[in-house]
């Protein structure tokens, strides 16, 4: 029996054609057996939209705002440190361990899981990524411009349970630049 649920039928499709996607461009581009990316931490800053909204009775839309994200590269493993805080009327701090595979020697792309920890504000507003602190996942790609300290990031967020009142999934997307330390 098929699952009906709205959400489901578009998280799916789309997650598949991520991983052929990837899958596609890591078989076109194969990275070294021992290819760590050229960069490594950074702090950077952006945007962050939300895709998807809670209950319309509790007025639990959709929204954007900033983002500053911070990423800390451990050495010799591929394992990453990662820090977002979502600034709109409220604010989500996003912590995540991740998973980082090279892609080439100024890209890694990355999934991540951690919490999102929806703070301040009124409890009716809702940050990009909802109103209520939930399991996250992660999904990222990094690219270190060349000859210079700033990377390019983008990432999505899918947040497990992230409205209180409508209980559904929120999903935010994330890019901007950052600077290498």
């Amino acid at each position: 029996m098929p699952n009906s649920n709205p959400w489901f039928s578009h998280f799916v499709p789309a997650s598949l054609s991520g991983l052929a996607i990837a899958t596609g461009v890591m078989i076109a581009n194969p990275a070294p057996t021992m290819a760590q990316a050229a960069y490594g931490s950074y702090v950077g800053i952006g945007g962050s939209f939300g895709l998807t909204e809670g209950s319309d009775l509790a007025s639990e839309g959709s929204n954007s705002g900033g983002v500053i994200a911070v990423r800390y590269r451990l050495l010799e493993v591929p394992i990453s440190l990662r820090a977002q805080a979502l600034i709109s009327e409220r604010t989500a701090i996003v912590p995540t361990v991740s998973y980082d595979i090279p892609i080439n020697w100024q890209t890694d792309a990355y999934i991540g899981a951690g919490a999102s920890i929806v703070t301040g504000g009124d409890p009716e507003d809702t940050s990009p990524i909802g109103n209520q602190t939930s399991f996250v996942i992660q999904p990222g790609i990094d690219y270190s411009l060349p000859d210079s300290n700033l990377v390019v990031f983008g990432n999505a967020i899918f947040a497990f349970d992230a409205y209180e009142e409508g209980g559904g999934a929120g999903i935010s997307v994330q890019g901007g630049v950052g600077l290498r330390f």
